[in-house]
């Protein structure tokens, strides 16, 4: 098929104004009328660059009846390509007479679901460790944390059925190359699960939480029917390694698995699991990452800020944004997994701690718009190894919990006191979405402060690119901690642990991925590097 690309058109134009572009532009490769076959839209788009005069972009995939005339007269023409081939092909298929150990994948995020899933598709018959529950009653926890301060440390935001991903916005797209086209499996997947089809071609899909809670029922629905096998609550509490080669696995309860190929796609939080993994001397590094606070704005301000006289139209839905100040102590602040639309999350996993997080629904339809704003840092912010990243987290959530009231309400105050440097004792017109309640209090010290100054320093700026982002009454709610692992389990170019055979860590939580876009194709990836290893006897 042919690629047409660039296509710009009003956001109030005809469907049949579309065809007439396809038409138009194969003219000019010499094609004529009867020789279009169809067309469908690949990709969506808008240009908000000027409010006022916003535009739909396509990217459109066209069949015509002499393909290979029409290819030879495009050369050199703009905007023209070939499609390329995204059908996924499974790279083995499990051997007939079975295998002596079935692969074990510990976690059930968006990584080891695709890894467990890819596996199941490829006759393996994997084995999903899960240390927290199904995805319905894992909800029911998470709710109990939100609702009536309750944290259960093994099901929450970040432990049980679908991962870290299911409580989120739900995004599906990301930064990563893809030559092989694998972010197309993962939404065909999706789609086939249940996600609405627009994810197909919408340049930048989300699905929302609660359409996540279906999505991942079903895909577990096809693991089971395809032989794999998923044991909840199965916490990993130890590795078994000789020899530089992993034998086995020690879950919680005592039991002993037998296992020689293993995905590691524990999530960000893992952090028990890290410290075995490190007393087991499995090589791990400090890596950078990200700490600041959620911001909250009304939604109305943002969708007006980013689209003016056409702020509310259906196409464009709530506006998000993405900015960026270098600040003067030298450090990037920027906005992290915006949330148009949607709400600030309760993400704690560990007791005595507060974590914040962002939340949509598909339609994101909630009063406030919500994100990130952090402040990158390195390891040498916090040397001591490894693990020190995890011990810098745990010290600003503690503190976090403290400032909040020790009852995992998030300390909260207003962006115009933050910047005036004083306590907040009352909230705005900014109402915080973050359940179970904000104390309205000082976040100078809920962070370090190169961090709160960087923050400070950022938002009149910032103000400057989108108006009413420093309004007096947006409210910061304390703290970001999770933006990604804090570290990275090294693999080789075969994907397994640079020092332990057998050993696959894959995922945000071995460092490899950020969000459930990237943490899938990993999974892919991973789950084919086990596949490839089993077929030939490695």
């Amino acid at each position: 098929m042919l690629r047409l690309s660039e296509v710009k058109l009003p956001l109030d134009h005809a469907e049949s104004d579309l065809e007439a572009v396809v038409r138009a532009r194969l003219a000019e490769l010499g094609v004529k009328a009867d020789g279009l076959v169809g067309f469908t839209v690949f990709r969506r788009a808008h240009d908000a660059r000027k409010r006022s005069d916003i535009k739909l972009t396509y990217i459109i995939d066209i069949e015509v009846r002499d393909e290979a005339a029409a290819i030879r007269r495009m050369a050199g023409k703009p905007n023209w390509s070939v499609t390329p081939d995204m059908a996924y092909r499974f790279v083995a298929q499990a051997p007939a007479q079975g295998t002596r150990l079935r692969p074990v994948v510990i976690g059930m995020g968006p990584c080891g679901l695709l890894a467990g899933l890819i596996l199941a598709q490829m006759g393996f018959r994997p084995i999903i460790l899960e240390r927290g529950k199904e995805v319905r009653e894992r909800t029911k926890d998470t709710f109990g944390l939100w609702r009536k301060s309750v944290l259960n440390p093994e099901s929450n935001v970040q432990f049980g059925e679908g991962g870290a991903g299911t409580f989120s916005d739900g995004k599906l797209y990301s930064q990563i190359k893809d030559p092989r086209h694998l972010g197309r499996k993962v939404l065909d997947e999706f789609v086939k699960a249940g996600a609405p089809e627009d994810i197909l071609y919408l340049a930048r899909p989300h699905i929302g939480t609660f359409r996540l809670v279906s999505m991942v029922e079903k895909m577990r629905a096809e693991i089971f029917a395809l032989g794999g096998e998923i044991r909840f609550e199965t916490r990993v509490d130890d590795f078994d390694i000789d020899n530089g080669k992993l034998r086995g696995l020690r879950l919680h309860g005592g039991e002993y698995l037998e296992a020689d190929h293993v995905v590691l796609a524990v999530g960000h939080s893992a952090r028990d699991t890290f410290q075995v993994l490190h007393d087991r001397g499995v090589f791990m590094e400090a890596k950078p990452f990200s700490l600041g606070f959620r911001i909250e704005h009304p939604q109305g301000l943002i969708n007006r800020s980013r689209f003016g006289k056409f702020a509310g139209n259906k196409l464009l839905g709530a506006a998000d944004y993405k900015v960026v100040h270098h600040a003067s102590n030298g450090r990037a602040v920027y906005s992290f997994c915006m949330c148009p639309g949607g709400t600030v999350v309760a993400a704690a996993s560990e007791p005595g701690r507060v974590v914040t997080n962002g939340m949509s629904q598909y339609y994101r339809a909630e009063r406030n718009a919500n994100a990130g704003i952090v402040v990158g840092i390195t390891p040498e912010d916090y040397p001591g190894g490894p693990l020190a990243g995890i011990a810098f987290q745990r010290h600003w959530e503690a503190r976090a919990f403290a400032l909040g009231g020790s009852n995992y309400n998030a300390p909260a105050q207003l962006v115009g006191d933050f910047i005036a440097r004083r306590p907040s004792t009352a909230l705005g017109s900014v109402e915080p979405s973050y359940k179970p309640g904000v104390t309205p209090t000082d976040l100078s010290t809920a962070l370090p402060e190169y961090v709160t100054e960087a923050i400070r320093e950022a938002l009149p700026e910032l103000d400057k690119k989108i108006a009413g982002f420093a309004m007096h009454d947006a409210v910061l709610t304390g703290v970001e901690t999770r933006t990604s692992s804090p570290l990275r389990i090294r693999r080789d170019d075969s994907y397994q642990s640079i020092n332990v055979a057998g050993l696959y860590p894959a995922g945000e939580g071995a460092g490899y991925a950020g969000g459930i876009y990237s943490a899938a194709i990993d999974g892919i990836e991973v789950a084919e590097a086990v596949a490839l290893s089993i077929v030939n006897g490695a």
